[in-house]
């Protein structure tokens, strides 16, 4: 055992035998760092902790979660594209870093699908049109009449890729000429929403159900095509768009070339923490159903996500930048 101490496989031995006693000197092993690519409060964040969380519980590893926000994700895939391939420094990514950067960026520094390895899917979401709790909207058709009425002088903050696609799909999908602006992140935009700096923005269901529980803002409508059932009151896009849906996504990815041993172990690894009835609670009070995949499965996955989010970009006219 000291001889795999130090390596991912090593801390996979250990957790086999952990399954039949307590792990030997546990405090000794190396933390797991996932790399959250956006700043805390995200969708991306809060997924990553409850899981994180419950690794720590059931396996007795340290793991620790690193923020590193900025370029949609992009910055934070960097720092894993560039470790070793040990399994000891992981990427919790959203649809954004993983996919949906290859439709909006003229020039990615990393391609998803050869410079990272896929470790595990995670779970889904939608997202949702937020605006003030006092704005004179009371549902999507008055909120594009209000829009429409004021042409190229409504603001719409975007921290993520699906709330910048979210945003050109209701352009174009009603006709509008809302403003985008760009974030580092989702809770900065639903901050400014909150503050009157912005008209309204696209959030992930965990942001936007807190947002709304507290009496901050109000939902118009989710994104996905059908309404959520753990916000079955909030209708959706598609009533007034036909043919809007959008979802987006988190999942584990490691370094390229990660051994198929620790990749197979960290697998069974989340697989196991997704299945607890205590986590699939967890993630709901953000607003995220469980996606667990296997790495073949998810590598599949991964290569459909991003001609799918190319070809949303260049539905909503997005032209990369």
């Amino acid at each position: 055992m000291n001889m795999l101490r130090f390596t991912a496989l090593g801390w996979f031995v250990g957790l086999t035998m952990a399954m039949c006693g307590p792990m030997a000197n546990a405090q000794t092993e190396r933390p797991v760092r996932m790399v959250v690519p956006f700043p805390p409060g995200s969708a991306t964040d809060l997924a990553a902790r409850v899981i994180g969380a419950q690794l720590q519980i059931a396996l007795g590893q340290t793991f620790v979660i690193d923020n590193k926000p900025g370029a949609g994700g992009s910055i934070g895939a960097m720092e894993v594209v560039r470790a070793a391939p040990d399994g000891h420094t992981l990427l919790f990514s959203s649809n954004s870093a993983a996919a949906s950067n290859v439709a909006l960026l003229k020039s990615m520094p990393y391609d998803p699908l050869k410079d990272l390895s896929p470790v595990s899917g995670i779970g889904e979401t939608a997202l949702a049109l937020l605006v003030k709790t006092s704005h004179p909207a009371k549902d999507l058709k008055e909120f594009i009449a209000w829009v429409k009425q004021r042409p190229g002088k409504v603001s719409a903050g975007h921290g993520s890729s699906s709330a910048q696609i979210s945003i050109a799909m209701l352009n174009k999908g009603a006709g509008l000429d809302a403003l985008l602006v760009p974030y580092k992140g989702i809770p900065l935009a639903v901050n400014d929403v909150v503050g009157g700096t912005l008209d309204f923005t696209f959030a992930d269901l965990g942001n936007s159900m807190a947002q709304v529980k507290g009496g901050n803002l109000k939902a118009l409508a989710v994104t996905s095509l059908a309404r959520n059932p753990l916000v079955a009151d909030w209708p959706p896009m598609a009533d007034a768009i036909v043919g809007y849906d959008i979802n987006a996504w988190f999942a584990v990815l490691g370094p390229a070339n990660l051994p198929k041993p620790v990749v197979d172990k960290l697998n069974a690894a989340f697989a196991k923490v997704l299945a607890m009835a205590e986590v699939k609670d967890k993630l709901a009070g953000i607003g995220v159903v469980p996606m667990a995949l296997t790495p073949e499965r998810l590598k599949v996955f991964l290569a459909a996500e991003v001609g799918k989010w190319q070809r949303l970009a260049k539905d909503a006219n997005i032209q990369p930048e």
